[in-house]
């Protein structure tokens, strides 16, 4: 009878530890970290479907947690597999960032030197366009937007400097179609002009 009074006790103690099991702090730590270098290293915007894995397993990870809290008998082996999901999704993330930053940044610089010629030629052909009765106030007009694509040029560089890659082309690409669509209404012009 004392053996089994002993044993109901040790039972008891068992549930009890096992019923008050922490979630995996270092894991959990760990998972975080990854994320937080993520989301610094740009992945939101560079590498956005590996952020969205990142999220994705954090969601599944927080599900899990909540529902270990739920339980009398908590198992955080599920946790510690997921958090460890996460921290490898994180890291995948920021690579991939790192990567993406990489190519905005050579996509940008690219987009900004053409449109540095596009506008050079913009304004070359502007200069020789035919003048003739009503066409001041077309040209003005057309002065007028290849300045504005020269401005955007200029915050484009701006943008690259300050490491804003994205902007930067974006940038790029507005004064691109911007001294392209002046380009060719002088070509047509000087085409009409010739027949």
């Amino acid at each position: 009878m004392r053996s089994l009074k002993f044993f109901a006790v040790i039972l008891g103690l068992a549930l009890t530890v096992t019923a008050c099991g922490a979630p995996p702090k270092a894991d959990l730590d760990a998972a975080k970290a990854a994320m937080d270098a993520a989301v610094a290293a740009g992945a939101g915007e560079y590498a956005a479907p590996a952020m969205k894995a990142v999220e994705d397993a954090q969601s599944a990870l927080d599900a899990e947690l909540k529902a270990q809290e739920g339980n009398w008998l908590k198992s955080y082996t599920k946790a510690t597999e997921l958090a460890a999901a996460v921290k490898t999704a994180g890291e995948k993330a920021a690579a991939d960032a790192a990567a993406g930053k990489e190519t905005a940044k050579n996509d940008a610089t690219a987009a900004i030197g053409e449109v540095k010629t596009l506008l050079a030629d913009a304004q070359a052909l502007l200069a020789k366009a035919p003048k003739g009765k009503g066409t001041a106030a077309d040209i003005e007009a057309m002065k007028t937007d290849l300045a504005t694509a020269g401005t955007a040029i200029t915050e484009a560089e701006t943008a690259l400097a300050d490491g804003k890659f994205l902007e930067a082309k974006a940038k790029a690409e507005s004064a691109k179609n911007t001294a392209g669509t002046v380009k060719t209404a002088v070509e047509a012009a000087m085409a009409a002009k010739k027949r």
